[in-house]
């Protein structure tokens, strides 16, 4: 058996930085960590890193590989940033694909638009002939056009759903864009994508994920959501063939229109669809929608432009008396639960749901862009992780005209409070939410440590946001190896220490020895999954 030796660079090991150091590899594991003399062996192979940082691989605690992955292969808009380069994008994809019966995609940035909300009419300039459906990037609302709206039924006498709203223009007729539940009334008109397609994106999108460092994940919704069909069988599939070379922990979806009668059969998902690298022991509720569109639970009203309260708090999804039944069944049933929660009032049922709870599940509440003060030293108490996104927090459009002004200069005080949990002894753990941003772990850390996006230091407007709420470095890194890797319940992975598998990711430099400044500028140049390379740049 051939043993690999990782040299000339430093180490992470997935709580703190080494310093320089070697790592060897037999047989998948880790068998031995510290000076190339000391782990050196007959026949070895050296893996030269070339003076860059070794570290075990990437884990994305929250993210939509498959969602991901199909707008990858359809209208791909995430590059984008204004609205004449998304119907610019929408046209030549419409152009070059005539014989689609639907224009699906996505990706496109609510601050392209006035409001965040853009119109049936804008995609109708570009595509007149067929319905266009496509999610915004964080999947909380759809942009369609007039055709699209036609098949669907939907005109001005149709109401907002419960738990969603359609917008509209001044006679009230919908205007394009359509928020939270509100876009299941076009969405459920979609083609079905065959299960092929769904195995194509599930692949292109690993294969991305390898590429920026990432060797296991959590899907965090497995189950028919947002216009996406179930892709549970897309992954056992995948675990059964053996195409699915990261480990992944699948969230299945809680329909929010049910109650605890549906643990049984959830209970049965998990029975049946894991196996090999593919474990369904997670159950995902969304608690609440997103503060951009004016649905994420708070605990005291939006403000208008103008800066006066409105009547409107958001959306809880459940009560929160049905968020706790839910909470206490799944717990009783052995599984994980995985809550979205944006608004302080979403992560303050949360956490009242979680009272009680057995802290071995390692229950988490991702997102968390609001969080009152008082709930910041609930989390280690109780058990509860909190999942970042961290790439989220800082000062970008969305944030200065979608947020902000209506928050309030006390509430705006509260989000993303990273540092805070952090020093009231909270595990974190971090995500990305792809397709929602970018999943690159390296860019996510950057801003965690500098509440600033790379690239954008210096520029009018974009100064550090809340900085007393970054991170140190080595707490970021360990967020995204050892923290996701604890959360998806792999003890031994997400560390550089004999008997680990040999899941690591190669920098090409060592983001310890430069300015915090400076991190984003980091590359992956190789992944390696049990030993085997699966990306080299």
């Amino acid at each position: 058996m051939t043993r690999l030796v990782f040299r000339n660079g430093t180490l992470f090991d997935g709580h703190r930085h080494r310093g320089p150091g070697a790592v060897a590899v037999e047989g998948g594991r880790i068998v031995a960590v510290g000076p190339e003399d000391e782990v050196a062996a007959p026949g070895q192979h050296l893996v030269d890193l070339g003076g860059g940082l070794l570290a075990p691989g990437f884990v994305d605690a929250h993210v939509h590989p498959i969602q991901g992955g199909l707008e990858r292969l359809r209208c791909d808009l995430s590059a984008g940033r204004t609205r004449e380069e998304y119907l610019a994008t929408i046209a030549a994809y419409s152009a070059t694909h005539p014989d689609l019966a639907w224009i699906l995609g996505g990706g496109w940035a609510m601050p392209a638009f006035p409001g965040g909300t853009p119109t049936a009419a804008e995609l109708d300039a570009v595509v007149a002939d067929r319905p266009v459906y496509l999610p915004n990037r964080d999947h909380h609302g759809a942009w369609v056009n007039s055709r699209a709206l036609e098949i669907a039924g939907v005109d001005e006498r149709t109401p907002d759903p419960p738990d969603g709203r359609i917008e509209r223009d001044t006679d009230g007729r919908p205007s394009g864009t359509l928020h939270e539940g509100a876009t299941s009334l076009v969405a459920r008109h979609l083609p079905r994508p065959t299960g092929d397609d769904y195995y194509a994106a599930l692949l292109t999108a690993q294969s991305y994920l390898h590429s920026l460092g990432i060797t296991a994940w959590q899907d965090a919704i497995v189950g028919a959501y947002s216009g996406m069909h179930d892709p549970a069988s897309t992954y056992t599939r995948a675990a059964a063939n053996g195409d699915l070379r990261s480990q992944v922990v699948g969230a299945l979806w809680w329909e929010r229109r049910q109650g605890v009668e549906q643990v049984a059969d959830l209970v049965g998902r998990r029975e049946a669809m894991t196996g090999g690298r593919f474990r369904a022991t997670t159950v995902k509720i969304m608690q609440d929608g997103v503060a951009e569109n004016f649905t994420a639970a708070m605990s005291t009203p939006y403000l208008d432009r103008c800066g006066h309260p409105t009547d409107n708090l958001g959306h809880s999804f459940l009560t929160a008396d049905a968020l706790r039944e839910a909470v206490a069944a799944l717990d009783a049933a052995g599984f994980q639960v995985h809550v979205h929660a944006i608004g302080d009032r979403g992560a303050r049922e949360a956490l009242d749901a979680f009272e009680g709870t057995d802290p071995a599940r390692r229950h988490h509440i991702a997102h968390l862009q609001l969080v009152h003060p008082d709930d910041v030293p609930r989390f280690a108490p109780l058990g509860v992780a909190a999942n970042m996104q961290a790439l989220w927090a800082c000062l970008d459009e969305q944030m200065t005209d979608l947020t902000l002004p209506f928050l309030g200069e006390e509430r705006a005080g509260w989000q993303y409070p990273f540092g805070d949990l952090h020093r009231a002894g909270a595990r974190l753990v971090a995500g990305s939410d792809w397709p929602v941003s970018s999943p690159d772990p390296l860019a996510a850390i950057h801003t965690a440590v500098t509440r600033t996006t790379y690239g954008e230091e210096g520029r009018a407007g974009r100064e550090p946001f809340l900085p007393e709420q970054g991170i140190p470095l080595e707490t970021a890194f360990a967020a995204y190896t050892s923290g996701s890797a604890w959360i998806n319940h792999r003890d031994d992975a997400g560390v550089l220490s004999p008997g680990a598998p040999a899941d690591l990711v190669v920098l090409d430099r060592d983001p310890f020895d430069g300015p915090p400044e400076q991190v984003g500028a980091t590359r992956v140049v190789s992944t390696w999954i049990d030993g085997v390379p699966v990306f080299e740049a």
